[in-house]
C-alpha cells in the first residue's frame, strides 16, 4: 500500500486584478507521503502560500484554482463542496498561519479560540472541549495551561502565542500540517524552540508536514525533501543534500550564495542581481531568465522542462540539458 497522502498534481492558480490576471502558481506538481515532512523555498511572491491556501481552499474572493489536482488519499479537493471542505480543514488538514501576533484574535480568550476550532472539529462539547484545550497547551510545552487559556492573546509572549497556533491546528489530530512561515517575527532563540517542537511532535503524532519558508536554514536539518520555487514554478527538488551541496538551478545557488556563513567571515554577501519577477510579465521562457548570469537564447524563448540530475534530483534549467548534451557528445568522441 502507498505511503501517499497528498498529491498535488500541474495546480494552477490565479488572482484577478485591475492590472490583469496573475498567475501565482503556475504549474506546481509534487507528492507528500505519511509522516514525512516537505520544505517549500522561495522568496516573497514564488508561489510559496498560495500553493499553500490552495490546498486549503482558503483564497482570497479574487482568486481561484484554474487547473490540477490536488489529491488527498486519492479524492480531489478542489471537487469538494463546502460542506466537505470544512471537514478536511482542521480534520484532515490544518494550518499555521505565518503571523502569531495577528492571527489570533484580540478580544478572545485563548481558551475560547482552542475550544471553538475543537468543537467545530471534533465530537467534544463544553467541558470536554475545554479540557482537549489544556491537553493541546500541554502538549505543545505551554506552561500553567490551565492559566493560559482564559489569557487573552495580548498577554503572551510571541513564541508563546506561536505555540498557541500549532496547539489550535493539532487539536483535531490531522493528518497533514501546513506551517507557512511559521517562525516568522519571532527572535531566532524561539525559532529554534518552535522548529523542534514541531519535529517532536511530528515524530510523536506521524503526522505529515509542509512547512513553507524564504528561509533555507530553517528547514536545512529538518525536511525530507525540499522544493525550491520562483515565479509560480518549480525550479528544482530534492533532498535537503541534494539542494544545499549539489544544487542544480541557478536560482537555487544564488539563494545559498545569499546565506551568511561563519567560515566566510569578513567577505561580503552575494545577492541575486535584478528585481523579483513581475508575474504579470512573465517571460516567454524561463522565469529566472531575466536575472541568471548564464541565461542562454533559449532561456529566454522556451519553458525548462523538469530533468534528473545523476543523483537522481530534479532540477527546471536549460544550463543542465546543455550539459548533458556536451557530456554525450564528448562521450562519443571517446569511443
Amino acid at each position: 500500500m502507498s505511503d501517499n497522502i497528498l498529491s498535488v498534481k500541474d495546480l494552477r492558480t490565479s488572482f484577478t486584478t485591475d492590472n490583469g490576471e496573475v498567475m501565482a502558481v503556475n504549474g506546481i506538481s509534487f507528492n507528500l507521503d505519511k509522516g514525512k515532512i516537505l520544505g517549500i523555498v522561495g522568496e516573497s511572491g514564488s508561489g510559496k502560500s498560495v500553493t499553500a491556501y490552495s490546498i486549503m481552499r482558503i483564497l482570497e474572493s479574487n482568486g481561484s484554482i484554474k487547473g490540477g489536482q490536488v489529491l488527498y488519499k486519492g479524492e480531489d479537493v478542489t471537487k469538494f463542496s463546502e460542506k466537505k471542505m470544512r471537514e478536511f480543514r482542521g480534520k484532515c488538514c490544518s494550518i499555521i498561519f505565518q503571523d502569531p501576533m495577528t492571527s489570533l484574535n484580540p478580544v478572545f480568550t485563548v481558551g475560547n479560540q482552542l475550544r471553538e476550532a475543537i468543537e467545530l472539529h471534533t465530537d467534544r462539547k463544553g467541558k470536554e472541549a475545554e479540557a482537549r484545550a489544556v491537553e493541546m497547551l500541554t502538549l505543545v510545552g505551554v506552561n500553567e495551561p490551565e492559566k493560559r487559556v482564559k489569557q487573552y492573546p495580548y498577554e503572551l509572549s510571541g513564541g508563546m502565542r506561536q505555540r498557541v497556533m500549532i496547539a489550535m491546528a493539532l487539536a483535531c489530530e490531522p493528518d497533514i500540517l501546513i506551517a507557512d512561515e511559521p517562525t516568522t517575527a519571532l527572535d531566532v532563540t524561539i525559532q529554534a524552540q518552535i522548529l523542534e517542537l514541531m519535529q517532536e511532535l511530528q515524530k510523536k503524532l506521524g503526522m505529515a508536514i509542509i512547512m513553507v519558508t524564504h528561509d533555507l536554514g530553517v528547514i536545512a536539518d529538518m525536511c525530507d525533501e525540499i522544493i525550491v520555487l520562483y515565479g509560480g514554478r518549480v525550479c528544482e527538488r530534492g533532498t535537503a543534500e541534494d539542494i544545499f551541496y549539489r544544487p542544480c538551478h541557478e536560482y537555487t545557488k544564488g539563494l545559498l550564495r545569499s546565506i551568511p556563513n561563519v567560515d566566510r567571515i569578513g567577505e561580503k554577501l552575494i545577492p541575486i542581481p535584478g528585481t523579483p519577477i513581475n508575474l504579470l510579465n512573465m517571460p516567454k521562457g524561463c522565469a529566472f531568465c531575466p536575472r541568471c548570469e548564464n541565461a542562454m537564447k533559449i532561456c529566454i524563448e522556451e519553458v525548462p522542462q523538469e530533468m534528473q540530475m545523476p543523483d537522481g534530483h530534479y532540477a527546471s534549467c536549460w544550463l543542465n540539458v546543455k550539459a548533458a548534451m556536451e557530456a554525450e557528445q564528448g562521450g562519443r568522441k571517446h569511443e
